[in-house]
């Protein structure tokens, strides 16, 4: 089954739109990436000040593919020249052990 990669980032709130802003602006690049699934970024809705980015790959060697392809680092660029948007990040890891979708 596919392996699931997401990014917890922390973000001030007076940031948060500059995040959803960089990412829209990347928008369909890792879609063209072998054995990519799926993507959401997920704003929260409660006080927390945690972006979530959520990445569902076939393998984990296609997730390693992605993370070191200059499409990667293409999409972000803006880190390095605008500068970070949050205070920290932290990448999980899981393996999907059972999927619904529905009809």
């Amino acid at each position: 089954m596919s392996v699931v990669r997401i990014n917890a980032i922390t973000v001030p709130k007076d940031r948060a739109a500059e995040l959803e802003r960089r990412f829209a602006a990347r928008a369909g690049e890792v879609s063209k990436a072998p054995g990519f699934e799926a993507f959401e970024l997920l704003r929260p809705t409660d006080d927390r000040d945690e972006y979530l980015v959520y990445t569902r790959w076939s393998s984990q060697e296609d997730f390693e593919r992605w993370a070191q392809s200059p499409a990667f680092q293409h999409g972000h660029r803006a880190h390095a020249t605008e500068g970070p948007v949050s205070n920290q990040s932290a990448l999980w890891s899981f393996d999907v052990v059972q999927h619904e979708t529905s009809d």
